[in-house]
């Protein structure tokens, strides 16, 4: 652990949005590398601009734009490629991590069938509930990756049918393909609200934003929402 030497250059307005970042001298964990942070920010612009030139899809009025040859279906597919292309890009370049995370999300035992159980009335009804331990990656991160996997995997399969095979699949192909890409975005969209309400705006989630800005999370944050993790970095750091 460290201790934050000076406070991080942000605005008071910003203080009240997201909860105010690290106060000086309080002790960090560093939680989120440079290139996970990079990852992190690319593909949620990436999901925003995917988001609306989306929704253009499904108002008659912008059938023009979101066509072919449209302004909304180019941004369309120039985020998509950015999206699938930066992911593919550090999957290269950190195998090792990208195969740990996806491993992670797939494991569970007997604390993330608790954190369940007992996450409604945490995050819910503000109860005061005891939620049991959790790794780097907790329950509720572990359904956010696993959603964003599967979720990516029908998004871009069937993209890529109605982009580059059009011409190749049959009409009830591409039909399937477009209300499956549909029910992909709006299941996608609905869970990317809840992500960034709990990562952002929550009342016991205050100012773990800026973890994807600098990259550390207070002691207190890491050991009440990842004890089993900040006891791995405690040990270490004494090792």
């Amino acid at each position: 652990m460290e201790k934050v030497e000076r406070k991080p250059k942000s605005s008071p307005f910003f203080h009240t949005l997201f909860g105010a970042p690290p106060a000086p001298g309080e002790d960090v964990v560093e939680r989120y590398a440079r290139p996970v942070i990079i990852l992190h920010w690319v593909n949620a612009i990436a999901w925003i601009v995917l988001f609306i030139t989306g929704l253009f899809f499904f108002v008659p009025q912008f059938g023009g734009g979101a066509g072919a040859g449209g302004v909304s279906g180019l941004f369309h597919r120039i985020a998509a490629v950015v999206m699938v292309g930066w992911a593919a890009f550090y999957v290269v370049t950190d195998p090792k991590g990208t195969v740990g995370a996806v491993k992670a999300a797939f494991k569970w035992g007997r604390d993330d069938i608790g954190w369940v159980k007992a996450a409604p009335a945490y995050y819910m009804f503000g109860g005061k509930v005891t939620m049991p331990p959790q790794g780097e990656m907790n329950t509720g991160q572990k359904l956010w990756w696993l959603f964003v996997l599967g979720g990516s995997a029908v998004m871009i399969i069937t993209g890529a049918l109605m982009w580059f095979f059009k011409d190749l699949i049959g009409g009830g192909a591409f039909m399937w393909s477009a209300f499956f890409h549909d029910v992909g975005f709006i299941a996608l969209l609905a869970f990317a609200f809840v992500h960034v309400y709990l990562s952002a705006f929550h009342p016991r989630m205050r100012g773990v934003f800026w973890s994807m800005w600098g990259g550390k999370v207070t002691a207190r944050y890491a050991e009440s929402h990842h004890k089993k993790w900040y006891d791995e970095v405690k040990k270490g750091e004494g090792s």
